[in-house]
């Protein structure tokens, strides 16, 4: 059975490759904002809302008279955030349908000041063992080597690029066969587990996992990187140099909670056969301000949703 996967690794891109980086992903956030504004004119005027075709066909049109610049970028680059634009429209319209509580997630400008952003491409994309092969951008390295599949072994659909805390990433989709997860012996295939905030999980067989409490270990750092970030003058050096010490710990937090969260779901879906959790209510849970930043410190969903795909692939 074909299964789509993602393999996020970093790059080593030279000065002219990040100059491109920077280029894409700005052109990405330009067509995402200009197709948000085309939206809401429609809606002000009470015309339909133009579909990411719709808009793709007039931001065409544009780029000789008014947008020669985008030349520059590959095409892919804003097409794919006005895909974007048009699924963040689509989750909004489902999430009003549904009466869903608390905000429904309208769709908002991006701005430079929340990160440099990304930008998706498809194509023509190769892979090696050292190199990923971009279109408009040419061969790019790679830190870490053999971890990506190559192109000979998968179909790679796409090939998304990010910026976090001052470093490039490359994520791929790619189409490959489900795999058995290896036997395991004198283990019983039927567990329930028990989300908390003292133990990550409690197994029904006894086993425990320790919860890493990936932000509570840096709070004291990340408060006193806030505090020299606020006393430098905005737009000075000082203050961008203070704002990525800040990112960078951000990233590093991230990287702990999500790599505990890995962990444990692969555990149980490589060595169960039925995983059995309780339906926590987060968002009532999150009204108590004694225990709210322990809670989202956790990450109860993102462990709900990697087990369920994880599932899926076994």
């Amino acid at each position: 059975m074909k299964i789509i996967r993602g393999f996020k690794t970093e790059l080593k891109p030279n000065n002219r490759q990040r100059t491109l980086f920077l280029q894409h992903a700005g052109c990405a956030r330009f067509a995402y904002n200009w197709g948000l504004e085309q939206c809401l004119q429609a809606r002000e005027n009470g015309e339909k809302k133009p579909s990411a075709m719709d808009l793709h066909k007039q931001l065409c049109r544009l780029k000789k008279t008014e947008f020669p610049w985008m030349y520059e970028s590959s095409k892919c680059a804003p097409q794919e955030a006005l895909r974007d634009l048009d699924k963040a429209f689509k989750h909004f319209f489902r999430r009003c349908r549904e009466g869903a509580k608390g905000k429904k997630g309208f769709p908002r400008f991006k701005s430079k000041k929340n990160g440099v952003g990304s930008f998706r491409l498809h194509g023509a994309i190769r892979v090696s063992e050292t190199h990923v092969q971009l279109p408009r951008i040419g061969p790019v390295r790679l830190k870490e080597h053999g971890y990506l599949p190559t192109s000979e072994d998968v179909k790679i659909l796409s090939a998304t690029v990010s910026e976090r805390a001052g470093r490039w990433f490359v994520s791929l989709q790619v189409e490959v066969e489900s795999q058995d997860p290896p036997p395991v012996k004198d283990e019983p295939s039927v567990v329930g587990v028990d989300l908390g905030l003292a133990r990550l999980a409690t197994l029904s067989d006894g086993t425990t996992f320790e919860n890493p409490k990936a932000l509570e270990s840096k709070l004291r750092k990340l408060r006193r990187l806030q505090r020299s970030l606020s006393r430098k003058k905005k737009g000075s050096e000082n203050r961008k140099k203070a704002a990525k010490r800040v990112a960078k710990l951000h990233w590093r937090i991230a990287n702990a909670r999500n790599d505990a969260l890995h962990k444990i779901t692969t555990h149980l879906t490589r060595t169960k056969s039925v995983v059995v959790i309780e339906d926590l209510n987060v968002s009532g849970m999150l009204k108590n301000r004694h225990l709210a930043r322990a809670i989202q410190d956790v990450g109860f969903c993102e462990f709900r949703r990697q087990l369920e795909y994880k599932g899926e692939w076994y």
